[in-house]
């Protein structure tokens, strides 16, 4: 069925729906792996190398990750919120579970966690500590009414929310041999791409960090908080103070982002980021602040029409990623985000202001 035919069909029972009620914070996906799937942007490819959980504090090495030789995130900005061994903790519009257990104890509970909420994945990296869900949809948002309690549960594939998620869990190694889990969304939603309404585009929609705190509690009542605690840490995380101004300008004729706050806070909101956004990081160096990232320009193959021009399509980049490094660099309060090229020097591209305008907007 086309999607003009499914959007017409969704306006009908929306019309018909005046007395349904939504259930605003009910959650029930489906993955898009049982029908259409959508493609990872060109830009954002995925990759994965033979290393372990990034240890903050420490270039990436066995020994380094056996014995936990992290950094704590903490610091005057985090709101944390305890329960046992797990709490929550939020810095602005981002929020991430700390567990005092070892990420190889985690593992397969959070991987169980996304497969129990209806989703599948499309990198489930255990060296890496990455988790990543193919596209889905909350089936929960489409209007419980009359047509849908009855044709529509015969033809489920006529009803759609126009509007796709995925999520990113990476786990990072603490300094006191536990756990920092982080989870990133990124959204999708479905437009009309003309005014007469017969053809439609999927383009980005805003992350929503509600979203990301609704999983990270139920992330807790996985992990053996009750769901009365749970919720009471997550409504605790959310009175945290704003996040410090984020400023894209240049220094010494390169982009760079300016942050008011510390190496450690920068660091993390820099990661996080990177989830948020789709890039792959293929390694992390917290002791010199390096992600080494890979990235294709919108504009690199003449076919492309932007990041999301491919959705449907499975055909590969003809031009492949580029290798860039994402650095932090602080001093006291104060920290600079440049991006180097895959040999260390400044990048003066288009691509370098690229990225950091993506990471700015995502961090204000």
């Amino acid at each position: 069925m086309n999607a003009t035919t499914r959007l017409g069909l969704l306006g009908l029972a929306l019309a018909l729906s005046a007395c349904s009620v939504l259930e605003s914070d009910k959650i029930d996906y489906k993955s898009a792996k049982k029908g259409a799937t959508l493609e990872v942007p060109p830009d954002l490819t995925q990759l994965s190398r033979d290393t372990r959980y990034t240890v903050p504090g420490g270039a990436v090495s066995a020994n380094a990750f056996e014995a936990g030789q992290a950094q704590k995130p903490t610091g005057p900005n985090t709101a944390p919120t305890e329960i046992g061994d797990v709490r929550i903790e939020r810095d602005g519009n981002q929020r991430w579970l700390v567990v005092d257990r070892p990420a190889d104890k985690l593992w397969e509970p959070v991987r169980d966690f996304w497969l129990e909420n209806g989703f599948v994945f499309t990198q489930e990296n255990s060296e890496l500590g990455i988790l990543e869900t193919d596209w889905a949809e909350n089936r929960a948002k489409i209007p419980q009414d009359m047509i849908r309690s009855t044709i529509g549960k015969l033809f489920d594939g006529l009803y759609s929310t126009g509007e796709r998620d995925k999520f990113r869990t990476r786990f990072e190694r603490n300094a006191n041999g536990g756990t920092n889990i982080f989870v990133s969304h990124r959204g999708m939603i479905e437009v009309y791409s003309n005014q007469q309404k017969d053809a439609t585009v999927w383009q980005p929609r805003a992350v929503d960090p509600e979203l990301e705190t609704e999983f990270l509690r139920r992330m807790m009542v996985k992990l053996g908080v009750s769901e009365a605690q749970a919720k009471a840490a997550a409504a605790s995380a959310q009175a945290a103070p704003a996040a410090p101004s984020v400023n894209v300008t240049s220094a010494n004729g390169v982009p760079v982002i300016q942050l008011d706050e510390g190496f450690d806070r920068a660091w993390r909101r820099v990661g996080l980021s990177l989830d948020r956004t789709g890039f792959t990081v293929e390694d992390r160096n917290r002791t010199e602040g390096v992600y080494y990232v890979r990235y294709v320009a919108p504009d690199a193959n003449k076919k492309e029409q932007g990041f999301f021009s491919k959705l449907f399509k499975g055909a590969p980049d003809a031009v492949p990623p580029l290798k860039y490094r994402v650095v932090v660099r602080s001093e006291t309060s104060r920290s600079t985000v440049s991006v180097l090229n895959a040999a260390g020097a400044p990048e003066t591209s288009a691509n370098a202001d690229r990225i950091l305008r993506v990471l700015a907007d995502d961090m204000k």
